[in-house]
C-alpha cells in the first residue's frame, strides 16, 4: 500500500497492511543542534519547511513516511500585511518590533520562544475600518487558479493533501493579541468583534470557493487555530459558538460538496469545551492532541462523540528528550488508541530542542511495526 492508501483507510476505518510513521515539523533550532552533531546537513537545516524538497530528505534519514502539515490554499491572511519593522532597540537589546499582522512585540537576543506581545493596533472602529479592513478584502489574485488546474496533475508525492481552510478566529486573536480580543469582545465594542471575524471569514470562504472551483482535488481539509491554552479555551464557548459556528459549518459544508469528508483543525491547549461546537458543524478529525500537563484528550472525544471522531496526533514528544523507555511508553499507549480506529499516532506537536536523534529514528521504526 502507499502512505497515502495506509493513511485515508485508517481515517476511514478500512483496512491497512501497517501503520504510517507521520509527523509534524521540527522547531529550526533543533534542526540545527542536528547538524552540529552531525546527523543531518547544515545545507538541510536552513532549507528546511514543511513538505518541501529538505523535510523528505529528513524524512528518509529518520524513518518518517510524511509529515501530516501538507496543505495548499490561497492567501488567506492580511494582505498587503503591515510593514516588519524595528520600532526601538532597549538597552538590553531587547527589540519592540511591529509584525506583519500588525502588533508590536518584545524579542529578546538569544531567547528562542514566543516573543511577548506588547501593544497593537486594532484597538477602535476607527483602526479596523481604515487600517485592518482593506487588508481583510477579498480579491481574485488571492488564488493562484493556473497553479491550482494543475495541481493534481502535477503531485508526485506519496501523502495526503490538504486544502488549506485558514483560522475563523486564531489569525484574529493574532490581530487583537490576547488582550485586546478580550477587551473587545467583553468591555469594548462586542459589535466591532463580530464585524472583524466576519469580514475575514467571508474573505477566506471566498478564497477557498475559488480553489475548489479550479478542480484541485484534496483528500483532507485543514484549519489553524490555537485559541485555546491548558485550563481551556481562551473564548466563552457561548461567545464561540455565536459568532464562529456559522463559519466552520459554511466551510465544511462547501467541502462536503466536493467530496471531502476528512477535515481537522490545529489547536494546541484543552479543547473539551470547544469540541463539540467543531464537531456539530463538521470539523471531525483533531491535530495534533496535545498531551501537555493535562494528558491524553483523543480517547474521551471518541468516548463522547462515537466513531466519527477522528485523530492525528497524540504521541508525547518529550519522550524524544528522555530515553528508550519514555519512547517505549508512548508506542504503547498510541498502540493502545491505534486500536481504536480512525487513529494515526503523530508527536504532539513540532520538535523541540534538545530531542535525540536515534530516539526519534527508534519511534518511526517501531510504528511501522502496528498492524491491523
Amino acid at each position: 500500500m502507499t502512505n497515502r492508501e495506509r493513511a485515508l483507510n485508517i481515517l476511514h476505518y478500512k483496512n491497512a497492511d501497517r501503520m504510517p510513521a507521520v509527523h509534524f515539523g521540527y522547531w529550526r533550532e533543533l534542526l540545527y543542534e542536528w547538524a552540529e552533531q552531525g546527523k543531518i546537513s547544515k545545507e538541510l537545516a536552513q532549507r528546511w519547511g514543511d513538505g518541501n524538497d529538505a523535510d523528505r530528505e529528513i524524512d528518509k534519514l529518520i524513518g518518517w513516511d510524511f509529515n501530516w502539515s501538507m496543505t495548499a490554499g490561497g492567501n488567506m491572511g492580511l494582505c498587503p500585511g503591515f510593514e516588519h519593522k524595528v520600532l526601538e532597540t532597549l538597552p538590553d537589546g531587547t527589540q519592540r518590533i511591529q509584525t506583519g499582522c500588525g502588533t508590536i512585540e518584545r524579542v529578546k537576543p538569544g531567547i528562542i520562544s514566543i516573543p511577548s506581545e506588547d501593544d497593537y493596533l486594532l484597538k477602535d472602529r476607527e483602526a479596523f475600518e481604515t487600517l485592518f479592513k482593506p487588508k481583510m478584502q477579498y480579491f481574485a489574485e488571492r488564488v493562484n487558479r493556473q497553479y491550482f488546474a494543475s495541481f493534481n496533475e502535477t503531485r508526485s508525492y506519496d501523502r495526503p493533501i490538504g486544502l488549506w481552510l485558514g483560522s475563523v478566529l486564531g489569525d484574529i486573536r493574532n490581530i487583537t493579541t490576547l488582550m485586546g480580543m478580550s477587551y473587545l469582545m467583553y468591555d469594548e465594542d462586542e459589535e466591532l468583534f463580530a464585524d472583524i471575524i466576519d469580514t475575514y471569514a467571508e474573505m477566506q470562504y471566498k478564497c477557498v470557493e475559488d480553489v475548489l472551483a479550479t478542480g484541485a482535488k484534496f483528500d483532507f481539509a485543514h484549519y489553524w487555530e490555537d485559541i485555546c491554552f491548558k485550563n481551556g479555551p481562551l473564548i466563552a464557548p457561548s461567545i464561540f459558538e455565536e459568532l464562529c459556528a456559522k463559519h466552520y459549518k459554511k466551510r465544511n459544508d462547501l467541502c462536503h460538496k466536493y467530496g471531502i469528508d476528512i477535515i481537522s483543525l490545529d489547536c494546541d491547549g484543552v479543547t473539551e469545551a470547544l469540541l463539540p461546537i467543531w464537531f456539530e458543524t463538521g470539523v471531525n478529525t483533531m491535530f495534533p492532541i496535545e498531551i501537555g500537563v493535562w494528558g491524553d484528550q483523543f480517547e474521551p472525544a471518541r468516548k463522547k462523540f462515537g466513531n466519527g471522531m477522528l485523530g492525528v496526533g497524540g504521541m508525547d514528544k518529550t519522550a524524544f528528550r528522555k530515553d528508550k523507555a519514555a519512547v517505549d511508553v508512548e508506542i504503547e499507549r498510541v498502540t493502545r488508541l491505534a486500536a481504536l480506529g480512525g487513529f494515526i499516532p503523530c508527536p504532539d506537536h513540532r520538535l523541540m530542542p534538545g530531542s535525540k536523534f536515534e530516539l526519534v529514528q527508534y519511534y518511526a521504526e517501531e510504528i511501522k511495526k502496528i498492524k491491523f
